[in-house]
């Protein structure tokens, strides 16, 4: 049988899912698809470019009907939530799209929407960009955060969540905190003297 890219990243995907990164190798998908490991290299060039393929499959399979004429707060909060949900659907998710992500690799960027959304409500160019990355590094480790204490009372290494948090209400409040900040650092507006 022949193997398309697509298919690949779903066998992907699914090994993530089952197995986590760690084992998201090149030999194991190939197992999987009854392939030698070379094969797959006709599809991609190297491992990372895999990884990028199956984070952009991630959160694209995650991803919302975008709502650009929403209050620029509110679309923040909404591609936050998407990306959190997104991550939250896989195993290891937030290591898998932090780390392409790091590493400036992938199609779908996680902080372009969130810069742009930021941009939109009049801040610079410069800021918007800081702005996002610091909304998408609270995302990515909250959502770690939640994956591994997920991954950890499933596997018996603890019995219930040590801080007593509700990981929605606390990533809401931790997100609620940035935007604070974001809006105090809009310009004043400024009244007209006569």
């Amino acid at each position: 049988m022949r193997y398309h890219r697509t298919d690949i990243v779903e066998r992907a995907v699914g090994v993530l899912d089952q197995y986590g990164l760690a084992d998201l190798s090149m030999r194991r998908i190939a197992s999987e698809l009854g392939l030698q490991p070379s094969a797959l290299y006709h599809h991609f060039g190297s491992k990372q470019e895999l990884l990028a393929a199956v984070a952009d499959e991630v959160l694209e399979r995650g991803a919302r009907p975008d709502a650009p004429d929403t209050a620029w707060d509110d679309r923040v909060v909404a591609l936050s939530r998407e990306l959190r949900d997104a991550m939250l659907a896989y195993r290891d998710g937030a290591e898998l799209v932090a780390t392409v992500h790091a590493f400036g690799l992938g199609v779908r960027s996680p902080a372009a929407p969130l810069a742009s959304a930021i941009e939109a409500a009049g801040f610079d160019e410069a800021f918007a960009r800081t702005a996002a990355m610091t909304v998408l590094h609270f995302v990515f480790g909250h959502v770690s955060d939640e994956q591994t204490h997920r991954q950890a009372n499933t596997a018996g290494a603890i019995d219930a969540d040590p801080l007593g948090r509700a990981d929605t209400a606390s990533f809401d409040l931790g997100l609620s905190l940035i935007l604070e900040g974001i809006r105090h650092r809009a310009a004043p507006v400024r009244t007209a003297r006569h």
